[in-house]
């Protein structure tokens, strides 16, 4: 028998309703994972409900995973065998397999990739007859999935209002939907957006299939159920066409996906579709200290349409939460990071530190004082900025400058912008360096000169700018030379001829930028001593660090950055949210286009409670936004609550003497040489 005097009285209830519809209203930290595996063993071990006609829908893998653990460890994995865990996806795999061949596919789809998506799309604007405009195949193939994410087909595009007869774009989509379609039906293939869509195809088709699976699964839960889709919530009414025993769990507080396609009416509205639902609302808060607690509560009842509840928790430890004043944003990078050292030297874990922000825009410069410190650090759901290609490509140019004997950096950028230089010409150079016991660069620098051919041109100048930059960047500060560089090897031309879509090339352009912005800070901080030598050993420093790996093979001991989206559903000790001011949270684009602030709101409230015991909240006074200094002022989500945070001027070095100061940067320096001789 499964013992639920374990949960507290609000849990138990949630586990012990069975029949009907069940809302529960879980907040953030209330254990509802928890409570969810013990109303599964509950059915299964106390009332003898058949594992198989239970449904449990969660949204990613991982939560379905973490599902079947805790269901497995506390069942044992055979009693509860032939239970449903499953992603929407997978289910919906699961029904199309079965029943697809009911709106004319075989049973033995193939599923397409996006690269297969991306082949079938280009074939179409290859035939595509509007002009001679050119049109972006990611950004045809975005409008497809959201068509599709919306319910709507190729036939019924034109008549909805995601249709602009006056947009060239949207004319191309309708085009390339159709041709995109016929091709997949004529592949027998579905693609990812496919299998929700056809799914409720099927059951709004075949209302007897949907009835088949209402009947097979007679009792239904759904996780997270404020992120639901409209492809989503109709795929569940499907599911539950024969009976009324569901059971959502959601919280609308946490909606922040109205990007993905979340519609939060789905849960505020929930009441409304099936009557006589029971609501259940998990007020304890089992992660956060009470000081966090109040102003996450405080914050979230300024948006009206909410289901009310007032999260609670029994721990009354832990400092009030900070607002920290920064200068501008480098030095707004520069107070986290100073803090997190501390939390390093004091011997703390640093997997159990998050730095949260609202655009990854605002990556840059964390991760140049994370690097400058020496501090590990990993970006959940992103790509490390000096792991880019483009940053790669120019720290090779940097390294092979500084020393041409760096055979591996050489080899990258040989042919970057291009030269002519394949396998062949490479392995050629290669040999001839074997042969005569010198470097690549030497065999290079003679062989070429006795060539006469447009490669070997190329492959001189290239030399002799290798040669030219060894000099600029003595005479010149990093910044300047580097800069100078790019713009010698054309590098903003190369990246726009290397990527389709426009976007992507801007994006990478911008990267470009902000490497020279990260050049610009580190001269800043060490002023004379900032040179190439000291700049290439401190980039290689960092990357040594960041290779280093426990026994299993994962990096240990890290400071976790990700975006607020990212961070849902994950917990840490202590927290640091950047740039809580105005046009960042909220975001600039949703206070333009007057979006839904209820929803910058919810994503505020969502960064609040990820922390446990230390909340550190931070906003620049003065941000560079497109090279230009721009005021900056508080979040709106903050002002009127200055009761349950601590606000403070950390203005750049204001709480240190010059002498303070100086010996800081002196001894950040030497700490930095000596780590290299050592």
């Amino acid at each position: 028998m499964i013992d639920l005097s374990e949960l507290n009285p609000e849990q138990r209830s949630a586990a012990e309703t069975i029949t009907g519809p069940v809302l529960i209203l879980a907040g953030a930290g209330s254990g509802k994972t928890r409570t969810l595996t013990y109303r599964i063993g509950h059915m299964i071990d106390n009332l003898r409900i058949n594992p198989k006609e239970i449904l449990a829908v969660s949204f990613t893998n991982k939560a379905a995973m973490e599902m079947h653990e805790r269901v497995s460890k506390l069942l044992g994995s055979r009693k509860k065998r032939g239970i449903t865990l499953s992603t929407y996806h997978s289910l919906g795999i699961k029904i199309l397999r079965e029943d697809i061949h009911h709106i004319g596919y075989s049973k033995n789809f193939a599923i397409y990739t996006q690269a297969d998506q991306m082949s079938i799309i280009r074939e179409a604007l290859k035939t595509i007859r509007l002009g001679k405009e050119a049109f972006d195949k990611q950004t045809i193939a975005s409008k497809i999935g959201l068509l599709k994410n919306n319910g709507i087909s190729a036939d019924e595009f034109k008549h909805t209002e995601f249709y602009d007869p006056e947009n060239a774009y949207d004319e191309a989509t309708e085009y390339v939907y159709h041709y995109y379609q016929d091709k997949l039906h004529f592949y027998n293939a579905v693609d990812f957006d496919d299998i929700l869509f056809l799914c409720v195809k099927l059951f709004q088709a075949k209302p007897d299939i949907a009835k088949k699976y209402s009947e097979r699964f007679k009792y239904i839960m759904i996780d997270e159920y404020q992120d639901t889709n409209g492809l989503q919530f109709e795929m569940i009414k499907g599911l539950t066409s024969c009976h009324n025993n569901v059971c959502v769990v959601g919280d609308d507080d946490q909606s922040i996906y109205a990007f993905r396609g979340a519609d939060i009416t789905n849960i505020l509205n929930f009441e409304r579709l099936y009557e006589n639902t029971k609501v259940i609302k998990l007020e304890q808060n089992y992660r956060s200290t009470e000081k966090i607690l109040n102003l996450a509560n405080s914050v979230i009842k300024e948006n009206k349409k909410r289901k009310e509840k007032t999260m609670r928790t029994d721990r009354t430890d832990g400092p009030i939460p900070y607002l920290w004043a920064a200068a501008n944003g480098d030095h707004e990078a520069q107070i986290v990071v100073d803090e997190i050292v501390k939390i390093q030297k004091a011997g703390k874990f640093l997997g159990e530190v998050a730095v949260l922000y609202r655009s990854k825009t605002q990556i840059p410069p964390l991760e140049d004082q994370l690097r400058l410190s020496q501090v590990p650090y990993d970006i959940i759901g992103g790509q490390k900025f000096y792991e880019k290609k483009e940053i790669k490509d120019l720290i090779a140019y940097l390294s092979v400058i500084y020393n041409n004997k760096d055979e591996l950096s050489l080899r990258r950028i040989l042919n970057i912008p291009q030269r002519g230089v394949g396998t062949k010409t490479l392995q050629k150079y290669l040999d001839v360096a074997k042969e005569r016991h010198c470097t690549l660069f030497e065999a290079i620098e003679v062989e070429s000169l006795q060539e006469d051919s447009k490669k070997a041109k190329a492959l001189q100048d290239f030399i002799a700018l290798v040669k030219k930059y060894n000099s600029h960047f003595n005479t010149m500060t990093l910044t300047q030379a580097l800069g100078s560089l790019i713009d010698e090897i054309n590098y903003y031309e190369f990246i726009g001829k290397s990527y389709d879509s426009p976007k992507i090339a801007a994006r990478k352009k911008d990267d470009v930028r902000s490497f020279l912005l990260s050049t610009d800070r580190f001269v800043d901080r060490f002023k004379e001593e900032a040179n190439l030598q000291t700049y290439i050993e401190r980039l290689l420093l960092a990357d040594n660090q960041d290779n280093q790996k426990d026994e299993d093979g994962a990096i240990k001991n890290e400071v976790k950055l990700m975006t607020l989206h990212s961070s849902k559903g994950l917990e840490f000790d202590t927290c640091f949210l950047v740039g809580m001011e105005e046009e960042l949270l909220p975001h600039k684009n949703v206070i333009k286009e007057g979006g839904d602030i209820d929803e910058e709101r919810r994503l505020c409230y969502v960064g609040i409670t990820r922390a446990k015991r230390k909340l550190i909240m931070t906003y620049a006074q003065m941000r560079t936004i497109y090279g230009r200094d721009n005021k900056r002022h508080k979040s709106r989500f903050l002002v009127g609550h200055e009761d349950f945070f601590n606000e403070q001027d950390r203005n750049s070095f204001s709480h240190m003497t010059e002498e303070e100061e100086s010996e800081y940067k002196s001894d950040f320096f030497n700490d930095l040489l000596k780590s290299l001789d050592d």
